[in-house]
């Protein structure tokens, strides 16, 4: 959010590519990291929950190894996103601008697969100031280091590029070091070890639906970045659902900033305060379904919640958006009014699917997990 409101003081061009750029690297890496490793929801939570504390580390590297193989390749899809953006049918100028700000992302995703195993690690523990400080004195320095990389180097939205990696691996590396020396982590960090390459194949068949169950949420969101690229006017429509995205992920803290801080084009001022109550609409539904989605996690229904994330968003959230957008010619709200309609079918299917569980099966089927898990390591100790 920082990022982009530094951007939005350069000019239209510059923020509608680092808008497009931002929304291609969240469908082909953020939202996948993340998804993988909420793999760790399931894995270290039921394991705490055991008092199996030295899994915890376990799974965790084995998160780690696992997450960092993954970015090779998504590496090479951000070095490739003007391309890919032009193949899409979007603006030439604007994807080129966002295939610069891309390649200078191209750190920071090695940097968020690590956040994400160690947010799983201690979040299942219920250590969250730590997060909560680390992320602060990130967030601080984010300031100064995108104010720095943006108006003085001569960077311009490359540097909020930069930044971002930066910010990223500050982020990782206070919370190692909080892992490695505190005393609370003490029971579930003993080191580094190979018994966490023992196990892999289990931890990528929860991992997979896992990161599936979150990608199709968060992409049918940037998908409307995406879509937006196609409408008339495409630098205002695009810069207008990039703001709204960022306003959604940063409710809780300042909802009222970004329409007259991001930029500096009354137009798109204008239509961001005509979107404000829309997306009023939207987070509160978004925050039912955030508990929802909780408990599908810490319970291990990773594959139910693709197979509802799949009906809600992709058969009719993205359809609705379309058609609301393209036939009825609403424009951007149009689309996020698609995100509305697939909001109330998650939340009511999550609620349903809740209602009927027998939770003393799931009780059970969460001790056959964790103990299937701890057979390996100790089979290959005893080896």
């Amino acid at each position: 959010m920082i990022s982009v409101m530094f951007v939005g003081h350069l000019r239209e061009l510059a923020l509608s590519g680092a808008s497009m750029a931002t929304s291609l690297a969240s469908v082909t890496g953020f939202s996948l990291l993340k998804g993988m490793g909420s793999a760790l929801d399931t894995l270290c939570g039921q394991s705490y929950g055991a008092k199996q504390y030295h899994m915890l580390g376990i799974h965790m590297q084995r998160a780690m190894f696992v997450l960092l193989l993954a970015c090779i390749p998504l590496a090479f899809i951000w070095a490739n996103t003007g391309p890919i953006l032009m193949a899409v049918g979007q603006d030439p100028d604007i994807s080129a601008e966002a295939g610069v700000y891309a390649r200078f992302m191209i750190p920071s995703i090695f940097a968020y697969a690590l956040l994400q195993c160690h947010v799983g690690f201690l979040q299942t523990q219920n250590i969250v100031f730590p997060m909560m400080l680390t992320s602060g004195i990130t967030t601080l320095l984010h300031i100064l280091i995108c104010w720095i990389l943006v108006f003085k180097s001569g960077l311009g939205n490359r540097g909020a590029a930069v930044a971002n990696s930066i910010s990223y691996w500050i982020n990782v590396l206070l919370l190692a070091l909080y892992v490695k020396f505190s005393p609370t982590c003490t029971k579930t960090w003993t080191g580094f070890s190979k018994e966490a390459l023992h196990d892999v194949l289990n931890f990528i068949r929860l991992a997979i639906p896992s990161a599936v169950m979150v990608c199709l949420e968060m992409w049918s969101f940037e998908m409307m970045v995406l879509l937006s690229g196609l409408l008339p006017n495409p630098k205002l429509e695009t810069s207008v659902l990039s703001i709204s995205l960022n306003t959604t992920a940063v409710v809780w803290m300042i909802p009222f900033g970004l329409s007259s801080t991001v930029s500096n084009e009354e137009e798109v001022v204008n239509y961001v305060a005509m979107m404000m109550p829309v997306l009023a609409l939207s987070i509160f539904l978004d925050g039912i379904q955030c508990v929802l989605s909780g408990t599908a996690r810490g319970c291990g229904w990773q594959t139910i919640g693709a197979f509802v994330n799949l009906g809600a968003y992709y058969l009719v959230g993205i359809p609705s958006a379309i058609l609301l957008a393209f036939v009825f010619h609403f424009g951007g709200r149009g689309l996020w009014w698609g995100i509305i309609c697939a909001l109330i079918v998650q939340g009511l299917s999550f609620i349903i699917i809740t209602l009927r569980t027998n939770w003393e099966q799931e009780a059970k089927k969460a001790i056959d997990r964790v103990y299937s898990s701890i057979i390996p390591v100790v089979t290959a100790s005893l080896s």
